[in-house]
């Protein structure tokens, strides 16, 4: 049916499209006929499917990456369509608006998206969570206007607020779009931001695993600066990766446009930084970009990625897409 509905919520803006879409949702997981309808038409529940990562039991390793569903509206809805976990978010301290619109552009003939959202939420004291099936992560993010020598107080008061909600919480420092956030990735700093986080992880109970996003235009050596700095401060997982600057694959008109590139042109890329992290850590990672069929996703668990989130994805090939993916691994693991 998707094929039929996508044309139409094209001729919508994007974020138009993406708004409706979370609506829906969440109206459908009010109502519990559809909510059925939908568990049965997109979930597959079957124990070979089943991860353990940091610690957490997973029904399945499919994931919605953090920006879908930036304030948890719609996560019982999610949860109806056979995925194993949702991060909602980047959630911060203040709601804030974000950048100017448009600020999320299709590529159809790419299958990708350029976004400059700049973390639009309405902050952490919002956030109320209605749970489905899945397991819930929570990204959290620097606020634009907090100055990079206060980030820490903002991911611990984040973590705080949040930690009783989450699964796992994410911290979000590769986001293109919020100024100068993706310096606090560099080793000295990383590690002076993740020494305070994690000091106040271990004062909450329960206690809640942390994980940290990367971008994927990191180097070699910046990846193992990351690493060192995940490891020595007791973190429990890293995701690989979020949006990238780099416009190849894009057309010519789109170079030119402001923000984070999702979707098929990042796919070689970032399971390029997830083979590179696997070989050189034991933390598990988390793998996403541009993953739009199922041997998109099998591509990035056989380079290491312990569980895999979707997107873009979702916007181009519709909301089976979890299901086929679990379905392939069910094919595999028969």
């Amino acid at each position: 049916m998707y094929h039929l509905l996508r044309p139409l919520l094209f001729q919508l803006d994007p974020e138009t499209a993406h708004d409706l879409t979370l609506r829906v949702l969440r109206l459908s997981s009010h109502l519990p006929i559809t909510n059925y309808f939908l568990q049965r038409l997109f979930a597959i529940d079957d124990p070979r499917l089943e991860v353990e990562a940091f610690g957490i039991r997973f029904k399945n390793p499919v994931g919605v990456a953090a920006g879908y569903d930036k304030n948890g509206i719609a996560v019982k809805g999610l949860s109806a369509l056979g995925v194993g976990h949702i991060e909602v978010g980047t959630i911060t301290r203040l709601p804030q608006a974000g950048n100017p619109r448009p600020r999320v552009h299709r590529l159809v003939s790419s299958q990708a998206i350029i976004n400059s959202m700049g973390f639009p939420n309405n902050g952490v004291e919002s956030l109320k969570i209605e749970r489905g099936a899945a397991r819930v992560g929570v990204n959290i993010g620097k606020g634009k206007d907090t100055p990079l020598e206060r980030a820490a107080e903002d991911y611990c008061d984040l973590l705080q607020r949040v930690h009783a909600a989450a699964d796992y919480v994410a911290i979000n420092i590769s986001s293109p779009n919020t100024l100068n956030l993706r310096q606090l990735q560099a080793r000295a700093i990383l590690e002076k931001l993740l020494r305070a986080v994690t000091q106040t992880r271990n004062a909450l109970t329960p206690r809640v695993p942390l994980l940290i996003k990367i971008a994927p235009d990191l180097s070699e050596g910046e990846i193992d600066d990351v690493i060192a700095a995940a490891e020595s401060s007791g973190l429990d997982g890293i995701i690989a990766t979020n949006t990238t600057v780099s416009r190849e694959g894009v057309p010519h008109y789109a170079k030119n446009l402001a923000g984070g590139l999702s979707g098929a042109p990042l796919r070689e890329r970032s399971t390029e930084v997830i083979r590179y992290l696997a070989a050189r850590t034991r933390l598990p990672v988390v793998g996403v970009g541009g993953i739009t069929c199922a041997a998109d996703a099998l591509e990035k668990i056989d380079a290491g990625a312990t569980l895999i989130q979707i997107y873009t994805g979702l916007i181009y090939s519709g909301p089976a897409l979890a299901r086929q993916i679990n379905h392939e691994i069910l094919q595999i693991v028969h």
